[in-house]
């Protein structure tokens, strides 16, 4: 057996929420299936049945506690059994503290994937009070300490070191998100257009979908905002659930009965679907919506390119790597300098996020056009076989 590498995630199946979580399943899948590696996962949550995968529940002698607190002391639980491993490997601030301990103790590199930063999120002290100072101390004492940082995008490379000055900056390495093209691609099968039908959507009429959690970076609020001007036989596809807080729950609900006092064909979908139920939805979209005004990358656009969506997304963050002229169109934005994300003018991107779907479902055949092209743009560009290969180079470049 080849290398031993520790794999840290707060997100691993069956407990998947977000992009991350994917991120992780996929790449251990990569890693596992080379001869030179010997990979091992240790998650959050209850027992895996997965050979070399370990759950940790949270400690009930932390019950009750700030959940960010809760954190990290499954973080030590998890540090000690990486001791025999060559290297360990953590994802999101959840797990990087469990990584850099047990870096420590087991005396072997540290490498950080970056999905998100904390200075990138402040909205997050809504939900997590004075654990949001607790998760950014956390991420950067991991992230200053790492032997490297793997950056999901360019522009995720750009944040770090703005955020993180006193990281070299050769440690810094760009390694795209990815996609199993197998898994996602076009289903227009009776069955996958019964699907669509049972959750309220017609597909014989043109529809924008958005597919992301209720938080303040997917910018659902300006989506809902924009829909006011679509035309009106377009429908509106929502698959949207776990919200951070019941602040921005409220938001959405108001938009929501707003806009459906003045159109109809509306859907709010907000439990979490299986991926066929999802892939039925997407094949069905004129177009796919991404409004976020923070997204690393987004693996939510690769998922609606491999069922070839033509995407409209915010050009921010890591999104231009991914959406580029001949898929989709990109929504210029302007942002406050202060990590939120927000639009310096909220109105002006309303508004050309609205002109770019108006666009998009008033041209079939060009949306079509661009949903070929990003199919073959993920299946070309973003295999997780080539991203495992990527990433094996960074664990050798470290372990040199």
């Amino acid at each position: 057996m080849g290398m031993r590498i520790d794999v840290l995630s707060k997100e691993y199946p069956p407990e998947i929420y977000g992009g991350a979580g994917v991120h992780v399943a996929e790449l251990v899948r990569a890693l596992r299936a080379r001869d030179d590696v010997d990979a091992r996962v240790h998650a959050f949550g209850g027992p895996r049945d997965e050979p070399d995968t370990t759950g940790y529940a949270d400690l009930p002698q932390l019950a009750g506690a700030n959940a960010a607190v809760s954190t990290l002391g499954v973080d030590l639980a998890m540090a000690g059994d990486c001791v025999g491993s060559d290297l360990v490997h953590s994802h999101t601030w959840y797990a990087n503290l469990g990584g850099h301990l047990a870096s420590l103790l087991a005396g072997v590199p540290h490498v950080v994937t970056a999905h998100s930063l904390e200075p990138l999120r402040p909205w997050k002290a809504e939900q997590l009070g004075g654990g949001y100072a607790v998760s950014s101390w956390a991420e950067r004492t991991a992230y200053e300490a790492a032997a490297a940082v793997i950056a999901v995008s360019a522009g995720m490379r750009a944040d770090i070191l703005k955020s993180y000055p006193a990281l070299d900056p050769a440690r810094v390495h760009v390694v795209h998100n990815g996609i199993d093209s197998q898994l996602w691609q076009r289903d227009d099968t009776a069955g996958a257009l019964e699907t669509v039908r049972r959750h309220g959507v017609d597909p014989d009429r043109p529809s924008v979908v958005f597919v992301g959690r209720i938080t303040r970076q997917k910018g659902l609020p300006y989506l809902l905002k924009a829909a006011r001007a679509l035309p009106p036989e377009v429908q509106l596809v929502l698959c949207a659930g776990a919200p951070d807080t019941p602040e921005i729950l409220r938001e959405v609900e108001g938009l929501m009965d707003e806009l459906r006092r003045t159109r109809d064909g509306v859907v709010w979908v907000a439990e979490m679907l299986p991926r066929a139920e999802v892939v039925a939805l997407l094949s069905a979209a004129t177009v796919f919506a991404c409004p976020s005004v923070y997204e690393p990358l987004g693996i939510v656009n690769l998922e609606a390119m491999a069922c070839e969506a033509p995407v409209v997304a915010t050009a921010t963050g890591g999104i231009p790597e991914v959406v580029v002229d001949e898929t989709g169109w990109l929504v210029p934005i302007e942002q406050v300098d202060d990590g939120s994300g927000t639009p310096v003018d909220p109105d002006r991107f309303v508004a050309e996020l609205a002109s770019a779907l108006t666009e998009a479902v008033s041209d079939l055949d060009r949306a079509r056009a661009f949903g070929r092209a990003g199919r073959r743009r993920a299946v070309e560009h973003f295999s997780w076989g080539s991203i495992g290969d990527q990433t094996l180079a960074v664990y050798q470049s470290v372990l040199a």
